[in-house]
């Protein structure tokens, strides 16, 4: 489709006028785009959150009969998979989708991959989740980069807004796991996928009848290809997607691409990602050198989010596995699953993110800078793991059970931490990105995940040969460290991202 064929629609590219306080104060696309993520993360987390506790339990009782330490990394590299597919996810929406379908059809291909996974089959599962890792590459990055397009950059509620946009997230994330997780523990596995299915569906209904309040909601790419070679682009795209899927199908039936090698090879292309990436960037022609300038910080901060969402990322793998088998699942005489542990991370972020956005909204420029805000938010992530030495600590085997307010503790540092970190890096993220690559860097801040998830998927293998004390006592310390240094980088960093806040 070329420009010509467009509807008319001036305001479809533009931020919403200044004086557009619809939705809490801020432009009412705001209000669509948090509806759309309360679903789309009711969806990914409530599944997630008992993903792991299904491919630990035992065959017998429905799940694939894995050892915990397999389990989690499965998990792991499954998260993997789906932030590395992000890049293309932002590289289509630039190109050929444009944001507005970008979102869509990563929204359905999310509902169909939780479908896939209601059906009770190993297969299906795998097919429901390598769809979903599709649909959230393509709707991730995209949606928060329209977000970003809601605000003008000297608009001084963007970090607000994301804020509640981030609160949308977490209402999903704390439903989600209430959900799934009572349907997957009582009722099996499936059911609570087919829950899953079904809040995604409800995300894109919405999102469609709100269409009309977003900016960025042209049907093209605002940078496409010619239509040449648009066409050649997508030929190559099935070419090798068929390719690849031919290709594994024959390893795997040879027995060479076993689980733990396919686990192995996402994490190797989690750490070659990115730094191809970045170089890409720095070299393009379409990259000014004052955006050049401004990308060099965003590497520290991209590192910074690898080392929290290492910990963030645990909430719903270790940490669950740490649930199910030593921490209570009473609290005053009430009985819940294991799994609802991790809403107690979504109820976090939904309390604390209004009072986020309302603190930085009365500061204005006074705020602190957005480098101190992701150091902060590192920091307590390390906190919340160093805070399990103590509750895993002095027993004499592995049959104790904690109280279960440890947990809640632990995830209520990490909920602040989270609240501050992504909320900052991804206002940070819009701001910073080069205008050539402006949802492909968005793209990247979610290629930090699928590092920090490739990190995970081989550190996690060692969850049940050492010491629980050791195991979140080492990783909550390098979080730390890793949230210190930055802290010290802070002048530098301020100088090198002016005139970004």
């Amino acid at each position: 489709m070329t420009d010509k064929d467009e509807p008319t629609d001036p305001e479809a590219e533009r931020p919403p006028p200044s004086d557009d306080h619809a939705f809490l104060g801020h432009p009412r696309g705001l209000a669509t785009l948090s509806g759309l993520e309360v679903w789309e993360r009711f969806s990914f987390l409530g599944m997630q959150a008992i993903l792991v506790l299904y491919f630990a339990d035992a065959v017998a009782d429905g799940g694939l009969g894995m050892n915990p330490g397999t389990a989690a990394s499965v998990a792991a590299a499954y998260g993997t998979m789906v932030y590395l597919v992000s890049v293309a996810g932002g590289w289509l929406a630039d190109r050929i989708l444009g944001s507005y379908r970008a979102v869509l059809w990563g929204g359905i291909l999310i509902a169909c991959g939780h479908y896939a996974m209601a059906v009770p089959t190993a297969a299906m599962t795998w097919t429901g989740l390598g769809l979903i890792s599709a649909g959230t590459g393509l709707l991730k990055p995209n949606v928060a980069t329209m977000v970003g397009k809601l605000y003008r950059t000297d608009d001084d509620r963007r970090d607000a807004g994301f804020a509640l946009y981030y609160m949308g997230i977490n209402i999903g994330a704390f439903a989600g796991p209430l959900i799934t997780g009572w349907l997957g523990e009582h009722q099996g596995w499936h059911w609570g996928f087919s829950a899953a299915a079904v809040g995604m569906t409800a995300g894109l209904v919405q999102y469609v009848l709100g269409r009309r309040h977003l900016a960025g909601r042209r049907h093209s790419a605002e940078y496409a290809l010619a239509p040449a070679a648009m066409r050649t682009a997508v030929w190559r795209i099935v070419g090798g997607c068929v390719a690849f899927a031919v290709l594994a199908t024959a390893l795997a039936a040879a027995g060479w691409l076993t689980m733990g090698r396919f686990v192995d090879l996402l994490t190797l292309v989690s750490v070659i990602a990115p730094v191809v990436y970045f170089a890409v960037m720095f070299r393009s022609p379409r990259v000014t050198a004052a955006e050049r300038g401004r990308l060099r910080p965003y590497v520290v901060l991209f590192l910074a989010s690898v080392a929290f969402n290492f910990i963030l990322f645990q909430a719903y793998s270790t940490m669950m596995l740490l649930a199910s088998t030593n921490a209570r699942t009473s609290i005053l005489g009430f009985e819940f699953p294991s799994s609802w542990y991790a809403s107690a991370l979504g109820a976090f972020e939904v309390a604390l993110a209004p009072v986020v956005a309302a603190l930085w909204a009365r500061m204005g420029h006074r705020q602190p800078h957005s480098s101190n805000k992701i150091a902060i938010g590192v920091v307590l992530g390390g906190l919340s793991f160093l805070l399990m030495v103590v509750p895993t600590s002095g027993h004499s085997g592995d049959s104790y059970q904690m109280a279960a307010w440890w947990i809640v503790g632990s995830y209520l540092l990490l909920g602040l931490g989270d609240v501050l970190l992504e909320t900052s890096g991804m206002s940070a993220t819009s701001k910073l990105a080069p205008r050539a690559f402006a949802s492909q860097t968005m793209a990247l801040w979610f290629l930090s995940l699928a590092l920090a998830n490739g990190i995970q998927a081989q550190v996690v293998k060692v969850y049940d040969q050492v010491s629980h004390p050791v195991y979140f006592g080492v990783n909550g310390a390098i979080a730390v460290a890793a949230g210190l240094v930055v802290m010290a980088l802070a002048p530098w960093l301020r100088r090198t991202m002016h005139p970004v806040h």
